[in-house]
């Protein structure tokens, strides 16, 4: 089973992810592959005190890549687009 504390990994912070963010109020971030909808969701809710409306993921395949002369395959992850009820945000840096 998969604790809440090790369904997140790290917040995206890119240039799409932002201006989702600021249009759509969803937030991004990459997540343990093995994590399911129910867990981010419980996580999100759990870490930063928010109410998740909806759950979109992606799972990105593995990348092959150069190394000497063989190949060696990359490990595969996972993102999850979190979308929040309107007037809730996530801070990620406070203070700054």
């Amino acid at each position: 089973m998969l604790g809440l504390e090790n369904v997140l990994v790290k917040p995206l912070l890119t240039e799409k992810t932002s201006k989702e963010t600021e249009t759509y109020n969803r937030y991004a971030f990459v997540v343990n592959v093995k994590a399911n909808k129910n867990h981010i969701k419980n996580a999100v809710e759990k870490f930063f005190d928010v109410k998740v409306l909806s759950v979109r993921t992606s799972v990105l395949p593995g990348k092959t890549k150069r190394a000497g002369k063989g190949f060696k395959k990359t490990a595969k992850s996972k993102k999850a687009y979190v979308q929040l009820q309107d007037g809730q945000k996530i801070e990620f840096f406070k203070g700054i």
